[in-house]
Parts: structure tokens; sequence; C-alpha cells
């Protein structure tokens, strides 16, 4: 199939991975939907031809208005990448449940909601792929970091379901981890990181967790590594389940061969 033939919807494509992925496949001569709650801040790609949509993913009638929208104008897409996401940080027995909810209400069930109601023209038509972008946090987790990686292991396992599920209609599910990248992920979680440090229990912890973080973003990838990766999974004819990409990637590895006692002394001597 042609690229200028494609259509693909990128949420989340207001800034960071999902505005440099939506740059790269108008390059690449994709028809683009970006969506996103901010679509003053999706004017640059409105103006280099995506066609810009808004999108709350925690409202189940924006999800539904776009899905509308999409299949009356479309018909089925040829690809979704799940992008969009949300991050608080903070110690488990001090995080409010409210919190945790609106972390698993963005990157868990309005990800799922919006993808059940894209799903059944492109099962119905036989193929088309769906990009979930998870993270290292979704394979290993740090200190305050808890909600947050646990709204990503779910969305391995989901991906994985999905995959299993979708294989026998032709469409392709792919998961794309990646490290730390240059986003505006640590300006998100500013007011909740002052929070958590202002606890007297784990005042303490949660500043050597920002220190050591602060550190590693040092050498942060760029979003455009990460886009450069989630073309290869749009386009290779038979994708990996899994594409890990970017700064500190490669510590999923370490996470995965080290036994669990050295992997937790280790984390607990630079964030605890």
């Amino acid at each position: 199939m042609a690229a200028e033939s494609r259509t693909v919807l990128i949420t989340g494509a207001s800034s960071g991975i999902g505005a440099a992925t939506a740059e790269r496949l108008l390059q690449r001569g994709w028809r683009v939907i970006a969506a996103a709650r901010r679509t003053d801040l999706m004017q640059p790609l409105a103006e280099r031809g995506a066609i810009v949509e808004p999108l709350d993913l925690t409202d189940g009638k924006s999800r539904q208005a776009l899905a509308d929208r999409v299949r009356e104008r479309f018909g089925a897409l040829d690809a979704l990448v799940n992008n969009a996401g949300f991050a608080e940080v903070g110690p488990l027995e001090t995080m409010s449940l409210e919190r945790a909810h609106a972390i698993f209400d963005v990157n868990v069930f309005g990800l799922m909601g919006l993808t059940q109601l894209l799903l059944p023209p492109m099962r119905e038509r036989g193929r088309g792929r769906i990009i979930n972008i998870s993270s290292i946090a979704g394979r290993w987790v740090t200190p305050g970091s808890g909600w947050y990686a646990a709204s990503k292991f779910a969305l391995e396992a989901l991906s994985d379901a999905l995959r299993l599920e979708l294989k026998a209609f032709g469409l392709e599910v792919v998961v794309i981890e990646p490290g730390l990248i240059r986003t505006p992920f640590p300006e998100v979680t500013a007011a909740s990181m002052r929070q958590a440090q202002s606890c007297g229990v784990y005042g303490g912890m949660m500043r050597k967790v920002e220190r050591s973080w602060d550190a590693i973003y040092r050498g942060a990838s760029s979003p455009q590594d990460v886009a450069g990766v989630i073309e290869q999974a749009l386009t290779q004819p038979d994708p990996a389940a899994r594409y890990l990409c970017g700064h500190q990637s490669t510590s999923v590895l370490a996470n995965r061969l080290l036994p669990t006692a050295l992997w937790d002394r280790l984390i607990r001597s630079r964030m605890t």
C-alpha cells in the first residue's frame, strides 16, 4: 500500500513523541489524524497537512465523537498509535486513590475505550496495526512510580491479549517501550513530586529519587528517535511484538537477568 493512501490516528500528538511521530509520518506521505486535548498546540502539524482533532481520553463522549468522525470520513484506519499518557509520582502509602484513578483513566481505560471504538472497522476490513506506547516503566519500577508503572504493566498485558485476539483477523499489535526521552514528562510530574517531597516520612526518599532521575535524564533521547522506531513498527512486513528504544532502555535486559535481590539493592542504593 502506498504511504499516501495510509491513514493513521495518533493520540497525544500535541507534544513529545506524538508530535514527532505525526511530523515524521507526514513527511513520509501518511494521512495523519493528530488528536489531543490542546488543539492549539497542534497547529504546526495542521500547517503541514495533519487533520487535527480534539480528544479527551477520559471523556467517553469525546472518544465516541472522534471515532464517529473517523469512521464517517475514512472508514477503517490503517494504523492507530496510542501515545497519549499521564503520570504522577508519589509513595503508594500517601498517594490518593483519586490520583491513581486519574492515571489509569488515561493510560488504561481511556486508551482501551478509544481502541474498542476504532477496532471494528479495522477488523472487518482485515488489516491494520495498533501501536501502543508503553515505557520501560512497564517492565521495572522505581520508588514513587508505583501507580504509573502499574498502568504501563497493565498496558503490556492488554497489548499481549489484543495481539493474540486480533492476529486471526489480520491485525498486528505492537508495543513500543521507550526509555528516558526528552518530553514534558518532568514538567507533568513536577507538582506531584513537590507534594511527595513535602511528606515527612517519604520526603527524603523522594528528593533522592528526583536527584537520581535528574542525573539520568541528562542523557535522554529525543522524541524523534522514538518516532523512527514507531515508523519501523508501522511499516515492517512482520513487526516484532515489542521494540525497546531510547536512553536506559537496556535496563530492561538487566532487570530480567539480575536476581531480584541484587536488582533491588541497586535501585535502593540510588533512590532510597
